[in-house]
C-alpha cells in the first residue's frame, strides 16, 4: 500500500514537470523570445548563447542541464533531480513543437505575460518538490556548502543575464528582462513562498523516528525540546528544524509517512546566525 501511494505520487509529481515544461516553452515561444527578452536561470544563459552559435536555445538547455544534473543527482537528492530533468527535457522538446510567434508587437505585455507563463510553471513545480533544473540545483548545492542564502545566488546570475541583455540589444531591452524576472518572481512567490528559507515547528510523539527520517532524506540538524499537550496532557516533543523552500515538500512527505498525526507550523525565517548544515 505504501508503495502504491509512492508510485502515485511519483507519478504526480512527473506529470507536473512536464506540464510545467508546457507552460515554460510557451513564455518562451510566444513571449520573450519573440520581443528579444531574457528569462533568468539557465534559460536566459541558452537564449545568450543561442544568439552567438546556430544552436536553438531548446537544445542550449539541455546541454547546459546535463552536466548539472549528474552533479544534483550525486550531491543534492536523486528524485528532485530527476524530476527537475525531467522538466528540462520536457521544455527543451515543447520549445522545438511550439512555433516561435508572438501575440503582440508591444514588449511590456510580452516581458509581463512571458514573466506570468514562465513564474506559474516554476512556482507549480517548486510547491511539488522539484524545479526547472539549472540554477536552482547549482543555487542550492552551493548554499549547502556556504552561509550564503540561495537568493544571492540567483541575484548574481540574473545580473549576468541583465547585463548581457543591456550589451546584446541595449539598455532598454535590459529594463524589460529585469521587468519579466520580477513578474516571474513574484508568481513564483505567491504560488509556493516567498521566504528563501523556513523554519518548521513539529509536535509529535515519535521524535525518535523523526529525527532519523531527517537525517536521511533532509540536510538539516533538529533541536528537540519537551512539550505537553494543553488538552492530551500527552508528553511529546517539539522538533525544530530550518530548511530552505527547496526542501519544505520533501519534509511535508516526510512527516506525513513518519506521523501523520504530528502539528507542523511553518513560519518565515529572516535570517540566521550559526550551524545550519548537518555536517556543521
Amino acid at each position: 500500500m505504501a508503495n502504491r501511494l509512492i508510485q502515485l505520487e511519483d507519478a504526480k509529481v512527473f506529470t507536473i514537470s512536464v506540464l510545467s515544461g508546457v507552460l515554460l516553452a510557451m513564455s518562451l515561444n510566444m513571449f520573450l523570445i519573440p520581443a528579444n527578452v531574457f528569462a533568468s536561470g539557465f534559460t536566459g544563459v541558452a537564449q545568450i548563447i543561442s544568439a552567438f552559435i546556430p544552436l536553438s536555445p531548446g537544445v542550449l538547455l539541455l546541454l547546459l542541464n546535463i552536466p548539472v544534473a549528474i552533479l544534483g543527482w550525486l550531491k543534492v537528492g536523486k528524485k528532485f533531480t530527476f524530476f527537475s530533468f525531467v522538466n528540462v527535457a520536457s521544455t527543451t522538446l515543447f520549445l522545438e513543437i511550439i512555433p516561435v510567434q508572438g501575440f503582440s508587437e508591444d514588449i511590456i505585455l510580452n516581458s509581463v505575460f512571458g514573466g506570468v507563463l514562465g513564474g506559474i510553471g516554476a512556482g507549480v513545480l517548486l510547491k511539488w518538490g522539484a524545479s526547472s533544473g539549472g540554477l536552482d540545483i547549482l543555487a542550492l548545492l552551493a548554499a549547502k556548502k556556504s552561509d550564503r542564502a540561495i537568493g544571492d545566488y540567483f541575484f548574481m546570475m540574473n545580473a549576468i543575464i541583465v547585463m548581457a541583455s543591456g550589451f546584446m540589444f541595449g539598455m532598454e531591452k535590459a529594463l524589460y528582462t529585469l521587468l519579466q524576472i520580477y513578474v516571474a518572481s513574484r508568481i513564483i512567490d505567491t504560488i509556493h513562498t516567498r521566504h528563501v528559507k523556513l523554519t518548521a515547528m513539529i509536535v509529535t510523539n515519535k521524535a525518535d523516528e523523526l529525527q532519523e527520517a531527517f537525517h536521511k532524506k533532509v540536510t538539516r540538524g533538529v533541536t528537540r525540546m519537551p512539550a505537553k499537550g494543553g488538552y492530551s496532557k500527552e508528553e511529546k516533543e517539539v522538533m525544530m528544524i530550518v530548511i530552505t523552500r527547496y526542501e519544505l515538500y520533501l519534509l511535508q512527505q516526510v512527516v506525513d509517512e513518519v506521523d501523520p498525526n504530528a502539528f507542523t507550523n511553518i513560519v518565515q525565517t529572516t535570517g540566521i546566525h550559526g550551524m545550519f548544515r548537518k555536517d556543521d
